[in-house]
């Protein structure tokens, strides 16, 4: 039971410390830096996307006033 335990807090400690196994970024600082930009880039595009999917950036045909919409 001691060692089952003592496992268990082993394996807890180890994965809260290591992180990711493989590492998303290059090790090379030229190649790193060039990968950052790219995501930084990417992140800010996110909220111009969004307006794109949910059509926010497209202009609004409605009427700016009311309109009756029957036969007069």
């Amino acid at each position: 039971m001691r060692r089952i335990l003592l496992g268990c807090v082993l394996a807890l400690a180890t994965s809260a410390n290591v992180g990711c196994l493989l590492p998303i970024y290059s090790g090379d600082p030229a190649i790193r830096t060039r990968e950052l930009l790219f995501t930084s880039e990417d992140m800010r595009m996110i909220l111009e996307e969004w307006e794109r999917i949910w059509f926010l950036d497209m202009p609004s045909h409605m009427s700016a006033r009311r309109v009756h919409g029957g036969i007069i």
